[in-house]
């Protein structure tokens, strides 16, 4: 992922708060797909407005943790190869 790539959730699915799963969930027309927290704060931010470079400052300040640059990009890469988001350059 590069730092100027604009993640966003594909055609298709729907990523929303599911308050009986206590998670984040991606929802599709074949099923759904329940997220573990970092998964569902990582794809909260993948609106195809900001880039990835300020999807991860936003998530490091949020969690004061730095250095979550390679987690947060292999994370969309497998979310990419799943077809979940597609990348906006």
């Amino acid at each position: 992922m590069n730092p100027d790539d604009r993640p966003a959730i594909s055609r298709g699915f729907r990523l929303q708060w599911e308050p009986a799963q206590s998670a984040h969930v991606l929802l599709y027309p074949e099923g759904m797909v329940k997220l573990n927290r970092s998964a569902g704060e990582i794809l909260s931010r993948c609106s195809g407005a900001q880039t990835f470079e300020q999807i991860v400052a936003d998530l490091e300040q949020t969690f004061a943790r730095p250095g979550l640059g390679d987690e947060v990009g292999h994370f969309l890469a497998h979310a990419s190869q799943q077809g979940w988001i597609e990348v906006r350059k």
